[in-house]
């Protein structure tokens, strides 16, 4: 009898085993992946979430983001949590759970820094994806594409981005990214006649006679849908760079502090700025040639000439 007790205590014991590892089989695994920054590094970054769910697709695809906006349409996305707002995260998807999560910076490594890799390949190095010059893609929905309709007009539309990013912190012209006043006014003064101009820009005061000047809040979707019947696009480093590459709407892009070579894409007209004459001191730069807020004092250029060659601008307009 003990001994049949005992081989019958075994069977169920493996029984009891073997149903808990089935069990187990079946619960949830999860991929996390954490992007902070702004609207244009996360619209980036959608370039590479079909493969970071096609490499762990055993796994539910969660995204916690600065613009929550531009991933909640995506198809290969579980959930989308916005950075600070992640309530009960730790329970729901961190303890006792099977979880991968990636909360890396691209931006300081080594290769970003350099200045040898892009944006998207820097990801794929921390992601174990392989680089294939991944395009970003947006997916808007019936409204959001509806939303375009809104910027028609009599004549074909000229979009021109002359400054970017949030006004919170950056001076009312942010030298390294924005477009010097005196370019926007002769961009302007050459294709008003042929084109209606809708200038995009962070305060009125940046405005150029003659435009059409948005600056009032959109939605990140309102604020993409611009260029959708547009027929010219003049852009800078900024949202809309990324937005237009997404939609595949090749587009003039200048370039001051920043580079192409970083954060732009081979489909785009890249107008790199004049290199900024003289002993250039760069007293407080560290791991990056110029902070991203264009520091006054930091300014290499004399004055708003020598930083690009209209010609060169107007040959890249010209031939889009």
């Amino acid at each position: 009898m003990n001994v049949g007790y005992k081989t019958q205590q075994e069977l169920l014991q493996k029984e009891t085993i073997s149903i808990l590892e089935d069990t187990s089989s079946t619960h949830t695994k999860y991929v996390v992946w954490h992007i902070e920054g702004g609207l244009g590094k996360n619209i980036a970054a959608t370039s590479l979430l079909s493969d970071v769910k096609k490499k762990y697709s055993d796994r539910k695809l969660i995204l916690v983001v600065s613009y929550p906006e531009v991933f909640l349409n995506h198809p290969d996305i579980y959930r989308v949590y916005k950075v600070g707002m992640v309530s009960y995260f730790y329970d729901d998807y961190i303890k006792d759970k099977d979880t991968i999560i990636f909360k890396h910076e691209p931006y300081f490594q080594s290769d970003h820094i350099m200045k040898k890799k892009h944006l998207i390949n820097n990801w794929c190095d921390l992601l174990g994806i392989e680089f294939e010059n991944q395009l970003p893609i947006l997916y808007p929905n019936m409204v959001q594409k509806d939303v375009m309709y809104n910027w028609k007009r009599e004549k074909p539309t000229m979009v021109i981005h002359s400054n970017g990013g949030p006004l919170i912190n950056n001076p009312l012209y942010c030298w390294t990214r924005d477009i010097p006043y005196n370019i926007t006014q002769e961009i302007v003064k050459r294709y008003s006649k042929s084109y209606h101009i809708i200038q995009v820009g962070r305060d009125p005061l940046q405005s150029v006679p003659g435009v059409e000047f948005i600056s009032q809040p959109l939605t990140n979707h309102e604020l993409f849908s611009i260029l959708a019947l547009s027929e010219k696009r003049i852009l800078i480093d900024s949202c809309l760079q990324h937005a237009a590459t997404a939609m595949g709407l090749k587009s003039t892009v200048l370039w001051v502090g920043t580079s192409p070579n970083n954060f732009g894409y081979e489909m785009h007209s890249n107008v790199v700025a004049n290199p900024p004459k003289g002993n250039v001191k760069r007293v407080d730069s560290y791991l990056f040639d110029y902070s991203f807020d264009g520091i006054p004092h930091e300014c290499p250029y004399m004055n708003e000439n020598e930083i690009f060659n209209i010609n060169d601008i107007f040959n890249s307009i010209d031939n889009i």
